[in-house]
């Protein structure tokens, strides 16, 4: 966090009071798990926003962000997305969002430095609003709760507020969903944040997405993941993402069940000639998906990460041929890390129609191929790209 306290130094010419930190997050299997209660696997990266902040008397936010050299400034009451930059907008949303929740603030002065590259999947969105809202408990601590604000947190005699309990963390998450999709093309549900929020070092979250139990599962081994960008973006992915919610709300009305959570396949096979082809079709995608994660979960348990890189080819594999999120790209990336004898594993990560592949890759073997598959890949598809190598680090403080 020392480049935002520095950021924050020269822009405003004195120190900030508090600087909270949030990591971006990858998503290791459970594809579209929100769309039916199912259960995900995601973790946090040695990616993240940083924001600084100091307290103002005059109602007014003061925005430095690393990426710009303009200072915005806008009314903490006037937090309507819209106007300004990105990084304002999405500020904005999550200040409006906490309001909605009853946790108010006055006017900051704050820098914001991300680390996160845009668009990769990565989860810079969620970042950047957990990291709002820690910030903003800071200045003026809230407690929230399923029915809104309690007593506020007690300093300790340096005056740090005490750790966020995990119902806090979880209510944390769930305002990010307050803050809707207008000030960012990202599509997401609670993964993002709740994986940023709940993530500890050298291991995955399993994200029940219906009872909302979150537990760890170890990634420790001699492995490294590496996240590959197509450098594709959907031009609709909001509409077509919409799409597949329709196709799987009509599979779930058909088959006579509250969510394909609580599908098996064998009861998905009995009962076919309820579903046209396209609602199977995506109905075997999202059950195979919690069946995968389950197994996949023991997998890690175990230690056996050759098991969990299978796992990853047969989600993409259900990806493209099923519920059909993947894309010539996508495909072309997986098909090239197969290949590669570091690679135990590849799928395309998050809502898919163009953005990131993840790979578990051997560690000592990390370079050679980020190396190996970006320079193929420019010669197949003329697009350059810049493989991260990341590791699960721990969650916001």
């Amino acid at each position: 966090m020392l480049e935002v306290h520095r950021l924050f130094r020269n822009r405003f010419g004195f120190p900030p009071t508090y600087t909270v930190e949030a990591p971006g997050t990858v998503e290791l299997l459970g594809n579209y798990a929100d769309l039916h209660h199912g259960i995900a696997l995601a973790m946090s990266v040695d990616r993240s926003v940083s924001i600084a902040v100091a307290a103002r008397t005059d109602g007014k936010v003061e925005l430095a962000p690393s990426r710009s050299e303009c200072l915005e400034s806008f009314s903490v009451l006037d937090t309507a997305p819209g106007h300004g930059s990105p990084t304002a907008s999405q500020l904005k949303s999550m200040l409006n969002a906490l309001r909605q929740r009853q946790a108010h603030c006055s006017g900051f002065s704050t820098a914001i430095h991300s680390t996160i590259p845009t668009g990769s999947g990565l989860g810079s969105s969620s970042a950047l609003k957990i990291a709002a809202a820690l910030a903003v408990r800071q200045l003026h601590p809230f407690t929230l709760t399923a029915t809104g604000i309690t007593v506020p947190p007690k300093r300790a005699a340096d005056g740090a507020l005490p750790p966020l309990s995990n119902i806090e963390k979880l209510e944390i998450a769930r305002t990010c969903l307050l803050t809707g999709n207008t000030a960012t093309p990202e599509h997401s549900g609670l993964l993002a944040p709740v994986a940023s929020l709940f993530s500890k070092e050298f291991h995955a979250v399993e994200i029940d997405c219906q009872s909302f139990t979150i537990e760890p599962a170890p990634l420790i081994g001699e492995i490294a993941w590496v996240l590959c960008d197509t450098g594709i973006r959907h031009a609709e992915i909001d509409k077509t993402i919409n799409d597949l919610r329709a196709e799987c709300d009509a599979a779930t009305r058909a088959l006579g069940v509250k969510s394909l959570r609580s599908v098996d396949a064998s009861f998905l096979n009995a009962n076919r000639q309820r579903l046209n082809d396209r609602q199977f079709q995506c109905a075997s995608h999202l059950v195979g998906e919690t069946q995968r994660v389950v197994a996949a979960t023991h997998a890690l348990r175990d230690g056996d990460f050759a098991q969990f890189g299978q796992f990853m080819y047969q989600s993409h594999e259900s990806s493209r041929d099923l519920f059909g999120n993947s894309c010539a790209e996508l495909d072309e990336l997986v098909a090239l890390a197969k290949i590669h004898p570091g690679c135990l594993g590849a799928r395309l990560t998050g809502r898919g129609f163009g953005g990131s592949t993840l790979n578990l890759v051997h560690s000592a073997q990390a370079d050679s191929f980020a190396k190996a598959i970006s320079t193929v890949y420019e010669k197949r598809t003329g697009r350059r790209i810049t493989p991260l190598i990341c590791k699960p680090a721990d969650g916001a403080n």
